[in-house]
């Protein structure tokens, strides 16, 4: 495999090949693309010390984020993609919690490669509980109790960086 890199992702080579029995060697070349993008989300907390989980696609869990639009900041992003998400609007940002990668979840479930993201997430409280979302592609909002969040996210990087947050916080 060869990785070759570009500004928008990377192209990524890998050979094949395969000998027949007349000692000849067969040779196939397949370039994939793989586009890098910018998400940021949040941690959102209510005041029962529940965590918001969405529903993307309703096909699998998450929480709640999405891709930067053009010149916006990852924090706006953030507070943009929880309203669109579940319908809150009032968040106090507590800390940024950092960054993690891993690629897309594909239509049907594992891996999509085509798309690597680069996530910023952020911790939020709310005082609000009523969950109304306004995406469409997102259909379903909960309050989780923190204990049972990690075990609802579909995405291991997303239950990784869950993990963590979860040893990190109180």
């Amino acid at each position: 495999m060869i990785n070759l890199s570009h500004s928008r992702g990377e192209y990524i080579a890998v050979l094949h090949t395969l000998q027949i029995p007349s000692g000849t060697v067969l040779v196939r070349c397949t370039i994939y693309f793989m586009k890098n993008t910018q998400s940021a989300g949040g941690v959102v907390v209510n005041p029962q010390g529940k965590i918001l989980v969405v529903s993307q696609h309703g096909t699998s869990w998450s929480l709640p984020k999405g891709h930067l639009d053009p010149g916006e900041l990852p924090l706006e992003a953030a507070v943009r993609e929880i309203e669109e998400e579940s319908g809150i609007k009032d968040v106090t940002f507590v800390k940024d919690l950092g960054s993690y990668e891993r690629y897309k979840i594909g239509e049907f479930g594992g891996e999509d490669q085509s798309e690597k993201k680069t996530i910023t997430m952020f911790l939020f409280t709310t005082k609000e509980i009523t969950l109304k979302p306004i995406d469409r592609e997102n259909p379903e909002a909960r309050w989780v109790d923190k204990g049972e969040v990690e075990k609802l996210l579909t995405h291991p990087k997303d239950q990784e960086f869950f993990r963590t947050y979860s040893k990190t916080s109180k």
